[in-house]
């Protein structure tokens, strides 16, 4: 896997966008205005998911290739290497994951307006 196949999969979920709003150094994905997930064009072989603050920690716990993310919220975001031993199917569980946390809290209403967020 490499950060191009990240990006596609990431614009592959329902309503998902990319914007550079932190500068031309930070790819960011977004649902419905919020952020699930980022890459760094200086380390292209890792990039930022947020997970449950459970899982996060588990996440950690049994693969090296997942630390706590640099200056983001490190109870809810991770760092994922693209080097190592993480399958594809993997990798992209974990950016289905965090896709859905971001998801889940979103307003009801919008929730509701696009029901297609909520099959991920």
């Amino acid at each position: 896997m490499n950060i191009e196949f990240v990006r596609e999969y990431c614009l592959s979920l329902p309503l998902a966008t990319e914007d550079m709003a932190f500068g031309e150094e930070f790819l960011l994905f977004r649902v419905c205005e919020k952020i699930f997930a980022c890459i760094g064009f200086e380390h292209p072989d890792y990039f930022v998911l947020k997970a449950d603050s459970e899982y996060c920690i588990d996440l950690r716990d049994h693969h090296p290739e997942i630390e706590p993310a640099w200056h983001w919220n490190k109870k809810y975001w991770n760092q994922v290497s693209l080097i190592g031993s993480l399958s594809d199917d993997f990798i992209k569980s974990l950016i289905r994951h965090s896709y859905s946390e971001v998801v889940k809290k979103l307003p009801k209403k919008v929730r509701n307006e696009y029901p297609e967020i909520e099959e991920v």
